[in-house]
């Protein structure tokens, strides 16, 4: 009876984790909207009351609007322009390669790790895995801020669904 709820507690963590943690990432990305809608407004209306703020733009030649740093396609993915590498900074909507490649791979193995870690009482092997994936994204998480936010939201989601997962399971079934 303890291999099922073993097995229970894995399947429950490593995949019933994916859902939560997007979750997160949606709630992230609503409250980074908002604050950043916040800070515009609040720019344009420092703008309009600074006389100072007045610019003669030249009919002939359009401004070029900057490019946005932190876009993310369609699917909710970071990408990077193709001509640039994937731990370079994120590109325009739909033209790039995606960054933190695998994610969704690794986030699986590291919450069976997490949740295998906590079920036979050695909580010093989570340690190892966040070692081990804190450097295998290392000079990627090192060039993009944006790459490091996300691998830092998702990383603390997905420890805390496995670990919870398993000392719930350990707690209620195999004591």
């Amino acid at each position: 009876m303890d291999a099922f709820w073993v097995v229970s507690a894995l399947a429950v963590a490593g995949f019933a984790g994916w859902p939560v943690t997007a979750l997160v990432f949606r709630l992230a990305r609503t409250i980074d909207e908002r604050a950043d809608a916040a800070k515009a407004a609040e720019d344009s209306r420092r703008k309009a009351e600074d006389p100072a703020a007045d610019v003669t733009v030249d009919p002939v030649r359009p401004a070029r609007p900057a490019p946005d740093r932190g876009s993310q396609n369609v699917d909710g993915e970071l990408t990077a322009p193709r001509d640039q590498p994937a731990s370079s900074a994120p590109g325009p909507q739909g033209s790039g390669q995606r960054i933190l490649r695998g994610g969704a791979i690794i986030g699986v193995l590291e919450r069976l790790g997490v949740c295998l870690a906590i079920l036979t009482s050695q909580p010093v092997a989570i340690a190892y895995i966040v070692a081990i994936k804190g450097l295998g994204r290392f000079a990627e998480l090192k060039e993009t801020p944006v790459a490091a936010e996300r691998f830092i939201i998702g990383t603390l989601t997905s420890m805390l669904w496995a670990a919870g997962t398993g000392a719930v399971v350990k707690v209620l079934f195999l004591s």
